[in-house]
């Protein structure tokens, strides 16, 4: 840490615009200078992840697939994945990251959220140049124009027509999310349980009973994370585990630690900072679990309605 560095330590949240809800869950901007340098886990969650920096490139140590060497991104679009990526930096970052719905990747990235399974890629390599001045604008606006910005490109990707996807998997993804299992989902669809995982895995880049399994981890998560008075027994039940000794294993798997350690130690990163509560876009997300029946987004073309 360098304390000749006046210390910046800025974190903003905001809820995209309506009409871009659930497919974009949230924004959330931060700046880092002068404070010190932290080592994180970049847990999994059942969203993609875009972030795009502003001042300095991210560092990432190691990914999620471990043949994947670390490097450093101007910006990033990371799959779902079932094992932690570990981000360093040393007391200063500074960026924009996206929550982005897997059912949006045709329509917003070009490709099926499935070919960006447990990958972190360059931006620029998805998205192509566009990426690049978007970030060459977003580094010239302040946080309020910088949200304002990323509605209308997101909008503008979200209204071109995308490949259809089957009538149907909306509901089912979020059905999963919710805790259904695999065979409940399969017979409300009329698909057969092999014909749900293909469409799953093809379009999220997780298996039916893995992506539920993320979902109820990254609720956890989010609980350990916001209420600090709520014991592990008491996150397991609201999470939907069997018990606390289920929601231990679900930590060892997918963070490599006990939740009790991982609150001790991560509490402390700025990405660790919930976007979905803190923007308040909670009634409007349907990778969160089922949703009240009063809170409908409006549709965007080329994507199913949930």
């Amino acid at each position: 840490m360098d304390e000749t560095v006046e210390p910046v330590d800025e974190y903003v949240t905001r809820a995209p615009a309506r009409a871009l809800r659930p497919w974009v869950g949230a924004y959330s901007g931060y700046r880092q200078r002068g404070v010190p340098p932290v080592r994180h886990l970049g847990l999994p969650s059942p969203w993609l992840t875009v972030l795009i920096t502003l001042d300095d490139t991210l560092h990432v140590l190691s990914h999620p697939d471990p043949r994947q060497p670390g490097g450093r991104y101007d910006a990033l679009v990371g799959g779902l994945h079932v094992r932690p990526a570990v981000v360093a930096h040393g007391g200063r970052q500074s960026g924009v990251q996206v929550a982005l719905h897997p059912l949006a990747a045709r329509a917003v990235l070009g490709a099926p959220a499935g070919e960006l399974a447990s990958l972190d890629l360059p931006a620029d390599a998805v998205l192509g140049p566009v990426v690049d001045r978007l970030r060459d604008r977003l580094s010239t606006l302040d946080w309020g124009a910088r949200f304002d910005l990323l509605d209308r490109w997101f909008a503008d990707r979200l209204t071109t027509p995308a490949a259809a996807l089957p009538a149907g998997l909306g509901t089912a993804c979020r059905r999963l999310v919710g805790g259904d299992g695999v065979a409940t989902v399969a017979r409300a669809t009329g698909w057969s349980a092999r014909h749900l995982t293909t469409l799953v895995r093809r379009e999220t880049g997780l298996s039916p009973s893995a992506l539920g399994r993320v979902a109820r981890f990254d609720r956890a998560r989010r609980l350990l994370q916001h209420d600090p008075g709520l014991r592990v027994s008491d996150v397991a039940a609201l999470a939907g585990h069997c018990d606390a000794s289920h929601l231990v294993r679900d930590f060892h798997d997918f963070a490599g630690l006990p939740p009790t350690t991982w609150r001790a130690q991560e509490f402390r990163s700025v990405h660790d900072t919930d976007p979905l509560l803190a923007a308040g876009s909670g009634d409007d997300d349907e990778l969160r679990g089922p949703r009240p029946h009063h809170a409908r987004p409006h549709r965007v073309a080329g994507l199913p309605r949930p």
